[in-house]
């Protein structure tokens, strides 16, 4: 009985479904993200064999190698607020444009009287920007104890109402999770001293907390 001879022919894929399914998330992607402004300053933290990630409703304080001290939060709402406090303390306006700038700005480092000139400044001019940071050093001008101090106040009440809306979807959240997160990042090559200072004022304020960012490195075998 001869043999049946089953036709070849080389298969083939229609990618057309692949492709606009490629373009439709790259495109979401676009729409969807939000661009964050540069850091204003760079700095090269020490390594350590930790794999704790960075939390939530965090209030960051950044050393650079000179010692100078700049300041991020990572809520906006909180930020909105910590603003609205300090502009009312150090009696210094904002613009409704600069305040929401502000919001979703990212680490700044300048005197109180300065941020409304930084504030309109781009990420760029922010960067070469010459500043003294936040003053830390005098304790009769210790501005970076305030913006720690209403700071905490604005993460608190921002976390609270976070945890509540959690509550009220049927959840189970932690309070602790809510909590503001106190970072300090300090440059590698800063002298331990200028460190200490600012260390101190979170001591001042009773905020023991206090979490240190370094990079990543292989824990000994």
């Amino acid at each position: 009985m001869p043999k049946i001879k089953i036709p070849k022919g080389s298969p083939s894929i229609d990618m057309t479904p692949m492709v606009d399914l490629a373009f439709l998330l790259v495109t979401f992607f676009m729409l969807a993200a939000s661009f964050r402004s540069s850091e204003p300053v760079d700095v090269d933290v020490p390594s350590s064999i930790s794999d704790v990630i960075i939390p939530e409703n965090v209030v960051l304080v950044t050393v650079d190698k000179d010692g100078r001290v700049f300041f991020n939060m990572s809520d906006p709402e909180a930020r909105r607020e910590l603003l609205t406090a300090m502009s009312a303390k150090y009696k210094v306006g904002f613009t409704p444009e600069q305040m929401d700038e502000f919001t979703y700005m990212s680490s700044f480092g300048c005197k109180m009287n300065e941020m409304p000139g930084y504030i309109d400044m781009e990420s760029d001019a922010r960067k070469a920007f010459k500043t003294e940071a936040i003053p830390y050093k005098d304790s009769t001008a210790n501005q970076l104890r305030d913006w720690i101090y209403y700071g905490n106040i604005a993460a608190l009440n921002t976390g609270k109402t976070s945890f509540m809306e959690a509550k009220m979807k049927g959840l189970n959240p932690d309070p602790i999770d809510y909590k503001p997160k106190f970072i300090l990042r300090v440059d590698s090559k800063t002298l331990y001293f200028k460190a200490q200072k600012v260390i101190d004022v979170f001591r001042d304020l009773n905020i023991n907390n206090l979490n240190f960012i370094t990079s990543m490195e292989l824990a000994p075998l």
